[in-house]
């Protein structure tokens, strides 16, 4: 990752669990915690992306990341990466509840299947893993939880209601945890990034050049955001012992100027 204004040693000890950590911003924020001297577990569906992550973190960081295979849809699955840091940590400082999906679908054309799919992984996903590992946040220290959402949370989702739907419901649990764990030592955030060009952002999202160019025009700073730029600000909320129940929101300004799905997703349906 790029220059930090944070000390080396920021999360010395502390250990971490970031759900989709093997690629994108997920596993931004995985390494970006390595590098300031946390024990990082990174989990994901997927087996091919979670070595590939974790080479890496060791790349960047010279770190070695625990690695989970595991379905935020299942709750058994969810157990059994509980079970893992349990056994691996004793204890669990700070979990960021990243795993996401999320497609352009007209609703009036949308399936079951299509709106759970994404409904199950963003909202239900980061229900199972927050009760999951609530017993292990309990024996952490300083303990934090931070969930990642996006700027049409509190608005509107066009084509994309699904994941708008969902992400409303991940900014309520956040504040809901927030009250009900604050007697527990925890901490529970919100994290809001700016639009990042990851691999999935691109295939789901703006497969077209001039699509991601209509996206960069509705922020007010210009520009796209960098994976690694959102990973400083899940560090600073990870790290502040004042903070619960907010929603730190780093887009550029874009959920001032408007939103961009609608005109998006309107070309996408027509």
């Amino acid at each position: 990752m790029g220059e930090s204004p944070f000390r080396d040693d920021l999360f010395a000890g502390c250990r971490v669990l970031v759900t989709g950590g093997g690629t994108g911003m997920g596993l931004a924020f995985a390494t970006a915690f390595a590098a300031h001297g946390a024990q990082v577990a990174i989990a994901s569906r997927n087996d091919e992306h979670l070595a590939a992550g974790a080479a890496a973190i060791a790349k960047a960081t010279g770190a070695e990341a625990l690695t989970h295979v595991v379905d935020v849809r299942d709750s058994e699955s969810v157990a059994a990466l509980a079970a893992t840091l349990e056994s691996e940590w004793g204890a669990l400082d700070i979990l960021v509840n990243n795993a996401a999906g999320n497609f352009f679908a007209p609703v009036a054309e949308m399936s079951e299947n299509a709106w759970r799919a994404v409904v199950d992984i963003v909202l239900d996903g980061t229900f199972r893993v927050s009760r999951a590992c609530h017993p292990l946040l309990c024996k952490g220290r300083d303990a934090s939880v931070v969930n990642v959402v996006a700027n049409y949370a509190w608005g509107a989702a066009p084509f994309v209601a699904h994941s708008g739907a969902a992400k409303a419901g991940v900014l309520n649990l956040t504040r809901s945890l927030a009250l009900e764990w604050a007697s527990h030592g925890i901490r529970v955030n919100a994290f809001c990034p700016g639009v990042v060009p990851t691999e999935g952002a691109k295939a789901n999202l703006f497969p077209a050049p001039e699509m991601e160019q209509m996206i960069t025009d509705t922020i007010p700073r210009g520009r796209l955001a960098t994976a690694d730029e959102m990973a400083l600000q899940v560090l600073w909320l990870a790290a502040s012992d004042y903070v619960t129940g907010e929603c730190l929101v780093a887009d550029g300004g874009q959920w001032l100027a408007g939103n961009p799905f609608y005109t998006l997703g309107k070309q996408i349906a027509d």
